[in-house]
């Protein structure tokens, strides 16, 4: 299976002051997305990679990307074996489980599976 970027978020301690700055900077608009206060992002760009804003999920304000894998749970394992830490463990919303990870160096690192 190829492994590319599926997804990207921007997760903030403000996510309405968020949204306004790239509105206002980008001219992005906004849809609801799936749990209060989380929006998807509409760039007027056909193809563009589905990004959101959204509240804190832990940690502190970040921008994430998200990779496309098989199994969000064995992915996981495999980068604590690597010296990786798990920041966000595996969770189901509707459509997607996903994960966040930080390699041994630090960088934080979604990974989501349909």
């Amino acid at each position: 299976m190829a492994h590319p970027v599926i997804h990207a978020e921007i997760r903030s301690t403000d996510p309405d002051a968020t949204r306004t700055f790239f509105s206002e900077l980008f001219g992005w608009l906004y849809s609801d997305g799936a749990f209060p206060g989380y929006t998807f992002v509409e760039t007027g760009a056909e193809g563009a990679i589905p990004t959101a804003i959204g509240p804190l999920q832990g940690g502190k304000d970040s921008v994430l990307f998200f990779i496309g894998v098989e199994d969000v749970e064995a992915t996981l394992a495999r980068a604590v074996e690597l010296g990786g830490t798990i920041l966000q463990p595996a969770q189901q919303v509707p459509g997607v489980t996903f994960g966040v990870f930080a390699d041994a160096q630090g960088h934080a690192v979604g990974v989501a599976a349909n």
